[in-house]
């Protein structure tokens, strides 16, 4: 559950980013229906048991019960619109489901899609990269016409860059996440770095099945701990480089710190892994390194502290990239206009 009322008064007290789903709904006209406990079922437990949770099984059933059919429904995750896309194929209540993304090649996903025929029963897959398009495509047999590749975002009115400019006694290496993060490569390519290590240990969607990799001792210049919002924008705004050091995956993850770092237009240093990381590294707007390599992480973490021009010019490469295609409005305007098409 998100209280978006919380969420919009934070964001009004400049305690937090605004969120966009509620944007997107004002945008749209649209109602907000949310996943509650109290009216799960055992039913909805069986079904939680092939895919997904409970509260999502309840509140796919709850919808589709008051359904009149053919309304179009944004589903922020796959967790919720697998539910929503099965009972409604069972109900016989065509709905036009538009689903973000993330994981299309986790094997429920794939057999859901393959043995209920989901990749035609839902209208439209959202994703935020060319693999996760090109496999839905290739691999599921998705129409290229049902697939829409969004840009990563974050809120520009939030997270924006320091009013003056970054001065530390003691560099400080930023890092944020815990959803395939390599905390153990970066702890062991800094322990020796006249620097503070600082990570905002926390992450919304992390799950048991997540990898994190952490030190087995914590070096004394390490500190992790969670952040508030305000707290990790003002460590980005800060830092002297945000390192996002991730394991290998093909899961995209690390994009939002990426995404933050940049509208706080700090230099980041990223795990090339495919997708938006590699394409952005290849850009020069980031610096990217491969998965595990101590040397190449301290090396590259190295250069940018003791050439401040090229660290400055990096950082501004990255923040115009963020504002000209990740912003959080644009993110917003793109979803709305094609939820009022279809």
């Amino acid at each position: 559950m998100v209280d978006f009322d919380a969420v919009s008064r934070n964001a009004a007290l400049f305690n937090g980013p605004r969120h966009t789903v509620s944007r997107v709904a004002e945008r749209t006209g649209a109602s907000i229906h949310q996943p509650s406990a109290v009216s799960v079922k055992l039913r909805d437990k069986l079904l939680s048991k092939f895919y997904g949770q409970p509260e999502h099984w309840s509140l796919a059933r709850r919808f589709v019960k008051q359904s009149a059919g053919n309304e179009v429904v944004f589903c922020l995750g796959q967790d919720v619109g697998i539910p929503l896309a099965v009972i409604s194929v069972i109900a016989s209540k065509p709905l036009k489901i538009a689903m973000s993304t993330m994981s299309p090649e986790r094997l429920g996903f794939k057999l859901l899609m393959k043995l209920l025929g989901l990749n035609r029963k839902i209208t439209l897959f959202i994703v935020n990269d060319k693999q996760k398009e090109c496999f839905l495509e290739s691999v599921l047999s998705v129409d290229r016409g049902n697939i829409l590749k969004l840009p990563e975002q974050t809120d520009e009115l939030f997270f924006i860059p320091a009013q003056e400019p970054v001065h530390n006694d003691v560099p400080i290496i930023a890092s944020a996440g815990l959803e395939q993060r390599d905390y153990d490569t970066l702890a062991k390519a800094t322990k020796d770095l006249p620097v503070k290590v600082k990570i905002c240990a926390f992450s919304p969607n992390i799950t048991k099945k997540q990898k994190v990799s952490m030190p087995e001792v914590q070096p004394e210049n390490m500190e992790i701990r969670h952040f508030s919002f305000s707290e990790l924008r003002g460590l980005y705004q800060h830092a002297s480089v945000v390192v996002v050091s991730l394991l290998e995956n093909n899961y995209s993850a690390g994009l939002t710190v990426l995404m933050e770092a940049m509208a706080c237009n700090r230099p980041v240093i990223i795990t090339k892994n495919e997708g938006l990381a590699n394409d952005l590294s290849d850009k020069g707007v980031v610096i990217g390194t491969k998965p595990s390599d101590v040397e190449g992480l301290k090396n590259a973490i190295s250069m940018l502290l003791n050439n401040q021009k090229f660290a400055d010019d990096l950082a501004k490469k990255g923040h115009e990239y963020f504002l000209q295609h990740h912003t959080s409005e644009h993110y917003v305007e793109l979803l709305s206009q094609k939820l009022l098409s279809m």
